[in-house]
């Protein structure tokens, strides 16, 4: 943890805290390139690891770890203890896309990931409950209408009327289970 918090003291955070406006380069989040200590990047298989990191990681990861946060905002993740919003999901779908070898390529969605179709085919997950999948508005109305069929069904006429459906449904089961009884002696 000391060392993830050393990396974490050292970034220049201010300038991750802000969303890029659409159309805008991301390299605006990126430091300037006179505060980097290498003038060309170094050979990725022989330079050392806060090299690498500096050079071939953070630029990329950075940017992708900002947008998360503004993502994970919106989804009110800091708000509510669970939501639907996976954070690796987002972060996967993000670098994927922004993957340089896939510059001329279109936006796809996650689960239209190769890797992550194969992976979700041998794994699958459970489904995602369905009260992280409802809007505020869409469980209110659920929660109103129950609430509601229940005072209802607290009333003493309907209660009434419920016994007497009742007793209907069981003298007629009465027939049926008088006719099994006599087919089951029957057979004896």
């Amino acid at each position: 943890v000391s060392v993830e918090a050393g990396i974490l003291q050292s970034l220049p955070i201010e300038q991750f805290c802000s969303a890029p406006a659409a159309g805008t380069v991301v390299q605006q989040l990126l430091p300037v390139a006179e505060a980097a200590p290498f003038p060309e990047p170094p050979d990725p298989k022989t330079c050392s690891p806060p090299e690498y990191l500096e050079y071939y990681i953070f630029p990329v990861l950075l940017p992708g770890i900002a947008e998360l946060l503004h993502r994970a905002k919106k989804e009110k993740c800091f708000e509510r203890k669970r939501t639907k919003f996976i954070a690796c999901d987002f972060l996967t779908e993000w670098l994927y896309n922004k993957n340089p070898k896939r510059k001329d390529e279109s936006f796809t969605e996650f689960f239209d990931i190769p890797f992550v179709n194969e992976w979700l085919r041998n794994h699958p997950r459970p489904p995602i409950p369905l009260s992280l999948l409802l809007s505020e508005e869409e469980a209110s109305i659920i929660i109103q209408s129950f609430w509601r069929g229940y005072r209802v069904r607290c009333n003493s006429e309907i209660q009434e009327l419920r016994q007497w459906q009742k007793k209907l449904r069981d003298d007629k089961n009465i027939f049926k289970s008088v006719r099994e009884f006599w087919s089951k002696q029957e057979a004896k």
